[in-house]
């Protein structure tokens, strides 16, 4: 045994107890017992043997270095990315009796030369090391002069392209399986999907590793992904809702971004601190050292904070910008809930986030392979934060664990579950718009186009004369969004990035067009938050709610047509029930409220004869609607292969009707008992 063990290594030791590594985790660490694979992980290094270990963040893969490095004899060489976090580290260590120490550019030369001094007789247990520097001649030679206990890569998946955090500077760490062949190598990561794993054995010469694979589920964090409005006051709603006092981590795409929200937050009442690395590194320091120790702690921040963070009692991650890829996503998130109590991992969503992350890669100096890698994972992550399929088993199943069953109860998706519409005639009226735009603009406007909205811009390029112009009316100017934010994320549309965000058609918009592939789309929740931040207020009259599927033709009498309808919208409010045709193509019922709702001004002027046959608009439908909810009757109304072709009250007062372009008039089940 190495003589030159720390004290309370050598204190746990001095009775050799029939299972070392465990006297170590209970004498130095404090822990009763080892969690998972950490006992076999442990065992497989001390008998000399090399390991790639995956394991989740807050799983202890620390341990399954630092044990081996105690029992065998000689240093522990840990390969760390992150020079910030080192003394970190070794100060936690050096608190629990170890002796250790590390080597990097922010020592001075006369402290360098100590650390240097001591490993070479013998006096550290553990040395950290950033990878630039150990792989340097001078390194390698300090090195062969000293007796090793293991080589630890912390971070493994930096050595691969595939993974989401790639330093080349990690390539070179092959070098040690060449000078050192008979050292244990113990590579860990707590995100490493397929591509990634294969990455890492071939770069780091591990192919002969034993793979440990702890599994990514961290079934204490709940998943949830809100479509974005005012993100700020989004935020502050959830924290202030869920989580006050709690300790949680923000990420933000820009460093700008993260000063502005933490500027913001501090304003609000929330302790909040920036932490970005455009920042001097005394201000990092002294940022992440009062997170660490101060409870209730919000730390604002960009990709640069968090790795090796461990801090149990993090309450919440919330991304106000989606993170590059699911693995960036799954790391950042798995920083809550490392006590393994109840955390969240929430985030706001929509099309600006897709815009930047398509130009962060479209402006990225990448070899055409690496494109499409990175590529590959950008829709990856749109499409997780698009299903309406459970979110855990779609992370889960990235990372290539499709074991588990089809609703995890501890995400948005499956505690309310989201509703999906077949938008097959949306996107062709979308695509469309795009064509006949030229490709060149952004979602604004052709929401503008398809909604008939004659804004100055719309007029000033002709597009209130072309076909789709005022198509679209059956959906709002949000619902718009989403369907050109999920014809983005499902490969229909592109952003042209250096046209400034305009879309351009993507492979399959020729087979949508064409009617040869199904398109669904997520429907989003209505925003709980109302821009200024005040909750929303029921609109008094009906909204598209009211109209917005096509009569099924199949449709039987006294059974309802579709799903129920939006919480809180006016098709609720009436505890309506739309049912199928009778004899003679007549549908019958609708329950009104007990409270009135006023009519449009002008009604009795734009009254029409009972009985007249033609074809509604969609806001007519909506208006008409309206007018039979004040007046508390019934509708008897005709339909004609699905178009609405009469509408009347019972009692058979006359309805309004709007003059302007006739459209189909659609319906929906309003709700019922």
């Amino acid at each position: 045994m190495n003589p030159a063990h720390s004290s309370a290594a050598a204190l746990a030791l001095a009775e050799p107890p029939a299972d070392p590594a465990l006297a170590i985790l209970r004498s130095v660490f404090g822990y009763p017992s080892f969690r998972g694979q950490q006992a076999e992980i442990i065992e497989h290094v001390i008998e000399g043997h090399d390991a790639l270990v995956l394991m989740p963040t807050g799983g202890g893969k620390s341990l399954c270095f630092q044990i081996p490095a105690l029992v065998r004899p000689g240093i522990g060489i840990v390969v760390s990315p992150l020079i910030a976090l080192m003394k970190d580290q070794v100060d936690a260590l050096r608190q629990a009796g170890v002796r250790a120490a590390y080597l990097n550019s922010t020592l001075l030369q006369e402290e360098a030369l100590e650390v240097e001094r001591a490993m070479r007789e013998g006096s550290l247990d553990l040395v950290y090391v950033a990878p630039e520097r150990l792989v340097q001649g001078r390194c390698l030679d300090l090195l062969a002069r000293c007796r090793l206990a293991l080589f630890a890569i912390d971070e493994a998946h930096c050595v691969s392209q595939w993974g989401h955090d790639f330093r080349p500077e990690y390539r070179a760490l092959a070098v040690l399986h060449e000078r050192f062949p008979d050292v244990p190598r113990i590579a860990l990561t707590a995100t490493a999907d397929g591509p990634t794993r294969s990455d890492i054995a071939e770069r780091l010469v591990l192919g002969e590793a034993r793979v440990f694979a702890a599994g990514f589920d961290r079934p204490n964090i709940r998943y949830r992904i809100v479509h974005k409005a005012d993100a700020k006051a989004q935020l502050l709603a959830f924290i202030a809702g869920e989580h006050a006092g709690d300790a949680g981590i923000v990420y933000c795409l820009s460093r700008r971004r993260v000063e502005e929200v933490a500027s913001w937050l501090c304003a609000k009442g929330r302790a909040a601190l920036p932490y970005h690395a455009g920042m001097d590194a005394a201000s990092r320091e002294r940022n992440q050292d009062r997170f660490l120790k101060e409870e209730g702690v919000v730390m604002v921040a960009t990709v640069a904070f968090g790795m090796g963070i461990d801090k149990p009692n993090v309450r919440f991650v919330a991304h106000l910008d989606a993170p590059k890829s699911l693995e960036a996503y799954y790391q950042e998130t798995g920083r809550a809930g490392r006590d393994g109590l109840p955390a969240d991992a929430w985030m706001t969503y929509g099309m600006p986030d897709v815009t930047a992350l398509m130009a962060l890669l479209d402006g990225a100096n990448l070899e055409e392979r690496q494109r499409r890698i990175e590529r590959h994972k950008l829709n990856a992550l749109l499409g997780f934060c698009e299903t309406a399929n459970c979110r855990r088993q779609v992370l889960l199943g990235y990372f290539g664990e499709r074991e588990h069953g089809p609703s995890c109860g501890n995400c948005d998706n499956c505690l309310k579950p989201a509703r999906v519409w077949d938008g097959l005639v949306a996107a062709q009226k979308a695509l469309s718009a795009v064509i006949r735009t030229g490709q060149r603009f952004g979602v604004a406007h052709l929401v503008d186009v398809l909604r008939g909205q004659m804004t100055e811009r719309v007029r000033s390029f002709g597009h209130d004369r072309i076909r789709t112009f005022g198509v679209g009316s059956e959906l709002d100017k949000r619902e718009w969004q989403s369907v050109f934010r999920q014809l983005v994320a499902q490969g229909h549309l592109d952003v042209d990035v250096e046209g400034h965000g305009g879309l351009h058609l993507g492979d399959t918009a020729p087979a949508v067009l064409k009617g040869e592939v199904p398109v669904s789309f997520r429907r989003d929740p209505a925003d709980p938050l109302a821009p200024n931040g005040r909750r929303r207020r029921s609109a008094p009259l009906p909204s598209r709610e009211t109209a917005s599927y096509p009569l099924p033709s199949r449709a039987q009498p006294g059974r309802p047509l579709c799903g129920r309808p939006r919480e809180g919208s006016i098709a609720e409010r009436s505890n309506g029930l739309w049912e199928g045709p009778a004899e003679g193509g007549r549908v019958r019922g609708l329950r009104v409220p007990p409270h009135p709702i006023p009519l449009p001004q002008g009604e009795r002027e734009q009254q029409t004869a009972r009985g007249l046959a033609r074809t509604f608009s969609l806001q007519e439908t909506q208006a008409m609607l309206a007018a039979a909810v004040r007046r508390r009757a019934a509708l008897s109304i005709d339909v004609d292969g699905g178009r609405l072709r009469e509408i009347e009250t019972a009692g058979g007062r006359p309805l309004k009707s709007f003059g302007g372009p006739a459209s189909p008039g659609c319906f929906r089940r309003l709700g019922g008992p």
